[in-house]
């Protein structure tokens, strides 16, 4: 499956829609973006059942300050909705492996439980 672009207006449904989302948020003067692009569409292409999205920062500002991006390149994870990863810089090929892994075998139900207890503690 190939990257697909993502805006302020398509990315909710994507992460809503879909088990597992990785989004990377880049530009195009970003010369560690420029890197990390294509070691990201090659995952893209080995993942199929996972949406690989890529922002536009500079195209999708909004988006970028909305999200808390401030650095580029940031990978996002979204797993059934919820955000599970959320990290600055360009992964090599086998770092992006290793997120894919962790994200795939995250036991969801353990997350949602640490979230609804983290909620608790701050209510």
């Amino acid at each position: 499956m190939a990257t697909t672009i993502l805006t302020g207006d398509t990315i909710g449904a994507t992460v809503k829609d879909n088990d597992i989302v990785l989004v990377d948020f880049w530009a195009t003067w970003c010369p560690p973006c420029r890197m990390f692009g294509p070691i990201f569409e090659q995952a893209s292409e080995k993942h199929e059942g996972i949406v690989f999205g890529k922002v536009d920062t500079d195209a999708e500002q909004e988006l970028a300050a909305e999200l808390q991006i401030t650095s580029i390149p940031t990978l996002m994870a979204f797993r059934d909705g919820i955000l599970v990863y959320n990290q600055p810089g360009a992964l090599p090929a086998p770092a992006l492996e290793q997120v894919i892994s962790a994200v795939k075998d995250l036991d969801m139900d353990e997350v949602r439980k640490q979230i609804s207890e983290r909620e608790t503690a701050k209510a």
